[in-house]
């Protein structure tokens, strides 16, 4: 136990070097490259931080543990939206764009809707995750589209290209092994102590694996970043979903016991209020995000207590 709590610790710690690193690198090559930040935070930014969701919900799943993986990416969903959104808004309000929220938001409120419905039967099959991934396909194309078509930075990048991807790489390797201490050791005392694998799937092992959105979003909140918040968010989500299930269902298919209704109208419902919060004068103020944390709150409690 003592070994675990260690564990633990280190893992957060190299999660938080590793978020500063990433964003550091990821908003440095935006600029270089004059790619909207809003762009390296649905691509680059989300597919690194959603590392350690792709790698526990498949070896959840192949090792005969499908709530496990479900849960991780349909908590992972709720965290990102409520915890992390939230989070990063009270620490500075959210400044989102209008193609952000009359586009990418809606394929994430589209992705979400999907799950739910293709999971209604409490299965998922290699057919269901053939659609998903062909989803996945259709929202790339359209990044890149939005890449082409976007607006250029106006800021220039001194830095040396190296140095930016470098700190990419050192980033990603920080949040994916920081992700893994703490899901592994986080999930041992958990399972130890009686939880069951949809609950730990849903908070503990969503919770660890959410840490690279949170410390990504939190901290580039506070260096006035938010294009690549809000990216990381959005383009985290829509990973999980339309990737990470979509090959983990295609490789092996999940009977889901353990993940109910309500779960997955909370996660739909947490991605359509940050849609709702961001069409206000497009920005996330304080008091939304306080109020987001909140509910989030309230959703966990709930959980705790259904035990």
């Amino acid at each position: 136990m003592i070994f675990d709590v260690l564990f633990i610790i280190l893992g957060v710690a190299l999660v938080l070097f590793g978020a500063d690193k990433l964003t550091e690198g990821a908003a440095a090559l935006a600029r270089r490259m004059n790619v909207p930040e809003i762009i390296i935070g649905l691509t680059i930014v989300a597919a690194g931080t959603s590392a350690p969701e792709l790698f526990v919900s498949l070896v959840s799943a192949l090792n005969g543990t499908p709530d496990l993986a479900v849960g991780n990416v349909v908590g992972s969903n709720t965290m990102n939206c409520m915890l992390i959104v939230g989070c990063a808004a009270m620490v500075a309000p959210m400044t989102i764009s209008p193609s952000t929220v009359k586009k990418d938001i809606p394929f994430s409120v589209v992705a979400s809707a999907l799950l739910i419905l293709l999971a209604f039967n409490s299965f998922l099959g290699r057919f269901d995750g053939i659609i998903l991934l062909l989803g996945f396909v259709a929202f790339m194309t359209y990044t890149l589209m939005q890449a082409k078509t976007g607006s250029s930075e106006t800021v220039k990048e001194t830095s040396p290209i190296w140095k930016n991807i470098l700190f990419i790489v050192f980033g990603l390797a920080g949040l994916v092994i920081g992700s893994n201490l703490f899901v592994d050791s986080a999930s041992d005392v958990a399972l130890s102590l009686g939880i069951s694998e949809g609950v730990v799937g849903l908070t503990i092992v969503a919770g660890g694996t959410s840490l690279p959105e949170l410390a990504t979003s939190v901290v580039a909140a506070r260096k006035g970043q938010s294009a690549i918040a809000i990216g990381n968010v959005i383009g985290s989500n829509v990973f999980n979903i339309l990737l990470i299930l979509g090959i983990t269902a295609t490789i092996s298919p999940m009977e889901i016991e353990g993940i109910t209704t309500i779960d997955m109208a909370v996660m739909l419902l947490s991605v359509v209020l940050v849609w709702l919060f961001s069409r206000t004068r497009y920005t996330v103020e304080r008091w939304e995000g306080a109020l987001l944390v909140g509910l989030y709150l309230v959703y966990l409690g709930w959980l705790i207590t259904s035990l």
